[in-house]
């Protein structure tokens, strides 16, 4: 197996990682903000995040409803509670996909530390020092 190979699965599983890691951010801040605003009266002045850390005044008009997206840029309206299940169920599908992608990013770490060290062992057999692979 070839270390360049290792090397560039190792980059797209920690772009998937962080993919994945700001999908379950998001997630979150969703739930959050429904736990929030749930059982308020129409025209609740409330803070809603807008991302970063960042957030803009709003007059909430009906917060037992709530619209959200299920995929494929549909959007559909549903009770909060429900919307609240969903990103609940969302967010545990996430940690899990977190789970297995940090898996095989450290199974292939391992792969790569195993194949360097094997390397340095053949250079120090053939005489030279260690190997510095870039």
């Amino acid at each position: 197996m070839d270390i360049r190979f290792l090397e560039s699965s190792a980059r797209v599983l920690q772009s998937r990682l962080d993919i994945v890691t700001a999908a379950l951010s998001e997630t979150l801040t969703a739930l959050s903000t429904l736990e929030g605003t749930k059982g308020k009266p129409g025209e609740t002045e409330t803070l809603v995040p807008i991302g970063s850390g960042s957030f803009v005044k709003a007059r909430l008009a009906d917060a037992e409803k709530v619209i959200i997206g299920v995929g494929a840029g549909v959007c559909i309206e549903k009770p909060i509670e429900d919307s609240m299940k969903d990103l609940r169920l969302r967010s545990s599908e996430l940690e899990k996909a977190r789970a297995t992608v940090t898996q095989q990013l450290n199974q292939v770490y391992g792969q790569t530390e195993d194949y360097r060290a094997h390397l340095n062992d053949l250079a120090r057999k053939k005489g030279g020092g260690t190997v510095e692979i870039v």
